[in-house]
């Protein structure tokens, strides 16, 4: 018997059955079984010049076999990235436990970012100004590499503040004008533009000559592009009588607003929602009243969801690919984080779908 075959000692007491735990394979092995240095493995797991094809693959090869997987802690602690992508909303929290829209951004974001192993950092706070310093605090602290932005607004400091710490980003939507948030940062963006002249013509097709916009918050961006987009095309068809009145997006407003101009001496014909928790309160409203929709009152929802299919008679509403947006926004964020030029994305405009809710008015 040689010194390199000697037989197994006895476990200690009490420890037969303790198992030592498998050790998580490191870049020290892949070069062990790889023949580089472990340098050579770091260029080749990060896509970094200063090796070889050949021995790019082989390294890759190499770590598949053996299961490795980078270490976040280990990335972040080296300045190579914190495997996360952020996301603020500075929305009133009661106007998100509703709202479905956010819900599916989230599910697309997630849907792309978890393909490369990237985790979602997810923060609602009060206004803009915190908005800020959590990006101030977690460029500091590396906890992200990026973050997706929504909301843009006039005068948003977000953009250049970003641009500043050097943090990727991508903006979903374009400032009121249209033009992208800052050269420097991608933007993702549909024709709300367009989207809200194609629901104006609708309606005056429909003989409706008194229209109200029921708009979310006014310092939006796209909220401003909506209100003048109706007005526009109101105006190019000779509608005198519409306009548009702006709430906090939430169902309690949604119902104040439509309670307030149903009362009005000339009261509107149809109503146009910015979203449809505002749109299914303003239909719980015109039920209480007695009106017939849509033989007294068309309504229309800017955003489609399962709550508008479910109401009687279902809503007329813009149907866009929610989960598509928040996709082509991780999929542009994760560009950037490889290198890409900032660029913007068109997405394709909502297409508005014409359900019970919209016809026109009863005679006599």
């Amino acid at each position: 018997m040689t010194a390199h075959e000697r037989p197994a000692e006895p476990a200690p007491a009490g420890r037969a059955d303790r198992r030592v735990p498998a050790r998580r394979p490191t870049m020290k092995d892949i070069a062990r079984r790889a023949g580089v240095s472990e340098s050579a493995v770091s260029f080749a797991l990060n896509d970094r010049p200063g090796v070889s094809d050949a021995t790019r693959r082989r390294v890759r090869a190499v770590a598949e076999q053996l299961g490795w997987q980078a270490s976040t802690a280990a990335r972040a602690l080296s300045g190579e990235g914190a495997a996360t992508v952020g996301l603020v909303l500075a929305r009133p929290a009661n106007t998100l436990g509703v709202e479905s829209f956010f819900l599916q951004l989230v599910s697309g974001l997630q849907e792309v970012l978890s393909a490369r192993q990237l985790g979602l950092l997810f923060r609602v706070v009060e206004d803009g100004e915190a908005e800020c310093d959590v990006y101030r605090r977690w460029w500091a602290e590396q906890r992200v590499d990026g973050v997706i932005v929504v909301d843009p607004h006039a005068g948003d400091p977000r953009p250049e503040l970003l641009a500043s710490l050097g943090l990727p980003a991508v903006v979903i939507g374009t400032t009121p004008d249209g033009t992208a948030a800052h050269p420097g940062i991608s933007t993702v963006w549909a024709d709300d533009t367009a989207a809200m002249a194609a629901i104006a013509r609708h309606l005056h097709a429909l003989g409706h000559r008194r229209v109200v916009h029921v708009a979310g918050m006014p310092q939006l961006a796209h909220t401003a592009r909506r209100i003048a987009s109706l007005r526009a095309e109101a105006d190019r068809l000779g509608v005198a009588a519409a306009r548009s009145v702006t709430t906090d997006y939430s169902g309690d407003q949604g119902a104040e607003v439509t309670c307030r101009v149903l009362a009005e001496a000339d009261p509107p014909t149809a109503i146009v929602y910015d979203n449809d928790v505002m749109a299914v309160a303003g239909a719980a409203v015109a039920a209480r009243r007695g009106l017939s929709v849509p033989g007294d009152l068309s309504l229309v929802a800017f955003d489609d969801s399962p709550l508008c299919r479910a109401t009687h008679p279902p809503l007329t509403a813009l149907v866009r690919d929610t989960p598509g947006v928040g996709r082509c926004a991780a999929t542009e964020l994760l560009a950037l984080l490889d290198g890409a030029v900032a660029r913007g994305v068109q997405v394709p405009t909502p297409e508005l779908v014409v359900r019970g809710s919209t016809g026109r008015l009863r005679s006599g």
